[in-house]
């Protein structure tokens, strides 16, 4: 009896302990849907894109939310981030130090870092990372990641907002001729969403290969940006 007791006292103990992980994830991801960015921070992202309207910024802290949401359901794993704008725009969020260490916590139980591409160690330098944001990006609007009819928020929004080296994603590879070096940065390759997804890249363009890192990334040719896919987090 006293063993039978004490299964039924683990099984019990086990599955309160998932029912607390799912609150808690639920939580967190309430967070992430409904935490508003603080005040400056459009104007901020409009120094470095004047181009921007309001309504555009607005976009772009959705794609920023897309993304924390990828992390969030990564389980900690590394992601990519493959929009240069919503980088640009985490980068201010990061520089409101308070701000966003208290969504963090909040939103990952501890602060997602940024760190430059140049500083990735090796295991984070492959195609992990943009593959499964693109796996769960499409996911969160419920698009087939290996047939997709369209592209998730966070990819198209280089492209949509006309971003100057920017990162430019298609759904479908079929047609679309190979521009620069397969993997490269941003120099106006065209990246196929299709291709991430394991499905067929057609005739395609890069592969998504990027430099990856914990916590974001920087590339190209300069040290401030993004090289299309390469900024993420996780993965610590």
């Amino acid at each position: 009896m006293s063993i039978l007791l004490a299964v039924a006292g683990t099984c019990l103990a086990c599955g309160g302990g998932f029912v607390w992980q799912r609150q808690r994830r639920t939580r967190r991801e309430a967070t992430i849907r409904e935490f508003l960015l603080p005040k400056g921070l459009f104007e901020a992202l409009q120094v470095h894109h004047p181009q921007l309207t309001p309504k555009d910024c607005q976009l772009v802290a959705q794609g920023l939310r897309q993304f924390f949401l990828v992390h969030l359901k990564s389980g900690g794993q590394f992601v990519s981030m493959p929009s240069q704008v919503v980088d640009d725009l985490w980068h201010e969020f990061i520089l409101y130090t308070r701000a966003y260490e208290q969504f963090c916590r909040k939103a990952f139980g501890g602060t997602l870092h940024h760190t430059p591409a140049i500083a990735l160690d090796q295991r984070h330098r492959g195609n992990d990372g943009i593959r499964r944001t693109w796996r769960l990006a499409c996911a969160e609007e419920n698009i087939d990641p290996r047939h997709p009819s369209r592209l998730p928020l966070l990819f198209a929004l280089d492209s949509k907002l006309a971003i100057p080296n920017g990162f430019v994603y298609v759904p479908d590879c079929d047609g679309v001729a190979r521009k620069g070096q397969q993997g490269g940065g941003g120099g106006g390759d065209t990246y196929c969403g299709a291709h991430l997804g394991g499905g067929d890249s057609g005739s395609g363009t890069g592969s998504g290969d990027s430099s990856d890192s914990d916590g974001g990334g920087d590339s190209g040719g300069d040290s401030s940006g993004c090289g299309g896919g390469g900024c993420g987090g996780g993965g610590d």
